[in-house]
């Protein structure tokens, strides 16, 4: 066993946090420091951490603190921090070709990536083709295009409450926070936005009083809402917006860049609202942490034509091989049912800590995707802050919650040690 092997097995085997400075500690306060000068303004930190090196579902940082990563780097670090796997595809991939444009050239290993996806895409059965992208932004901008080209319409129909990017059209399709579209309007044309979960407002209003139904490309829907706070739609919606499409024509398209990749506990989260979507788009952690999304959809759709889009770096060999390690690594080591196992570990200790503590007032989610509301703004972000200096990282989402979305590989013990860690951070806010 080589060195590198030895120190990502010790570092990964912690089953709870160790530390050993104040934290931020005072390498993290200089690299803060320094990165306050020389950076954009717009980057939201959420915290002071400031990590080095990390290993399965530990995380240390420039002190030496440990730390149990519950928010896998937004959850992306889907078969863990440094799985030795990808590690080994990203090293031996790096060693015959870093880089080759798929979009002027026959790459592969791309081909390879949209193989896989061809595979695993929730189509029922039906045929898939993937455009690869840096990112799961460029993803959306991806499906929005398709959509229009494909269908021969401009409007596109999006909810309160989701997010899909930054980039000018994905920005338009989110509608979580407004600053994320503060001053760069005017937004992309021809989007309307209704309720995530609503069985009334698409057709009451949308379709009665602003666009015809006939003149909508796609409906473009976070299957479970991310940045909007962990939220579960309810039971049925997904079917009735598939009933809605199929009646006018309309492409469902399904933003799984958050959801997908396992962490409801099946590879796609559309599998558990029993519809078949049109378009899938999936990014986050797919490659396990380097840069790939990917833009699937219905092989007939697929009816662009050549130079219609196209990217330099998306489908990057190095990233195509952190992916195809990334789903071999899923299915053989059994990280779906480890995301069920360990997730009900969690989901009922969280639900434990709530009725203890009335400020956690509503725990929600799947396997390794849950949602903790605590009401309002200021005390999730008292418990996020109380969490990191007992070294438990966890994030915020929507107006009043955090999220818990940790690497596939998280292991009981470290679930449990985390519960015990979070049930202490809720009362330090409580108090």
């Amino acid at each position: 066993m080589s060195l590198a092997d030895v120190e990502y097995e010790g570092l990964a085997a912690h089953a709870r946090p160790k530390l050993i400075t104040e934290v931020p500690g005072p390498e993290a306060l200089a690299r803060i420091e320094l990165d306050r000068r020389v950076t954009s303004p717009s980057l939201p930190r959420a915290y002071p951490f400031v990590p080095r090196r990390g290993a399965g579902s530990v995380v240390e940082d420039v002190d030496g603190n440990v730390f149990l990563d519950l928010n896998a780097g937004i959850a992306v670090t889907s078969t863990g921090h440094c799985h030795p796997r990808v590690v080994e595809a990203v090293q031996a991939q790096a060693t015959r070709l870093l880089h080759y444009s798929a979009s002027d050239f026959y790459l592969p290993i791309y081909a390879d990536v949209c193989e896989r996806l061809d595979r695993v895409a929730p189509f029922g059965g039906r045929r898939a083709r993937s455009f690869l992208t840096n990112s799961g932004t460029e993803a959306v901008e991806a499906a929005i295009k398709l959509a229009r080209y494909a269908t021969g319409r401009q409007y596109l129909i999006g909810f309160i409450g989701s997010f899909h990017g930054r980039s000018m059209g994905s920005v338009s399709l989110t509608a979580s926070k407004a600053r994320y579209r503060a001053g760069f309007g005017p937004m992309l044309p021809s989007v309307h936005h209704s309720y995530y979960g609503d069985f009334e407002h698409l057709e009451a209003v949308v379709f009665r009083r602003l666009v015809s139904p006939r003149e909508v490309a796609a409906i473009v829907v976070e299957t479970w809402l991310g940045e909007g706070g962990y939220v579960l739609p309810p039971e049925g919606w997904f079917r009735y917006l598939r009933e809605l499409c199929d009646e006018h024509g309309i492409l469902l398209v399904v933003d799984e860049v958050q959801c997908g990749m396992g962490r409801g506990g099946t590879l796609w989260a559309i599998e558990q609202e029993g519809v078949v979507p049109d378009i899938v788009t999936a990014g986050k952690g797919i490659a396990s942490g380097l840069p790939l999304g990917a833009m699937i959809a219905r092989e007939d759709l697929m009816v662009w034509e050549l130079g219609a889009h196209g990217s330099t770096y998306g489908g990057s060999p190095l990233s195509c091989a952190a992916a195809l390690a990334t789903f071999e690594v899923i299915e053989q080591e059994g990280l779906l049912d480890n995301a069920r196992a360990v997730g009900e570990v969690l989901l009922e200790g969280c639900r434990s800590i709530a009725s203890r503590h009335p400020i956690l007032r509503e725990v929600r989610g799947r396997a390794l995707w849950i949602g903790l509301s605590f009401g309002d703004h200021e005390t999730a972000a008292r418990v996020e802050l109380e969490a990191f200096r007992r070294g438990l990282l966890v994030l915020g989402a929507g107006d009043d919650a955090i999220r818990i979305s940790p690497p596939l590989v998280f292991r009981e013990d470290q679930a449990r040690a985390a519960l015990e860690i979070l049930e202490e951070a809720v009362a330090a806010a409580e108090a």
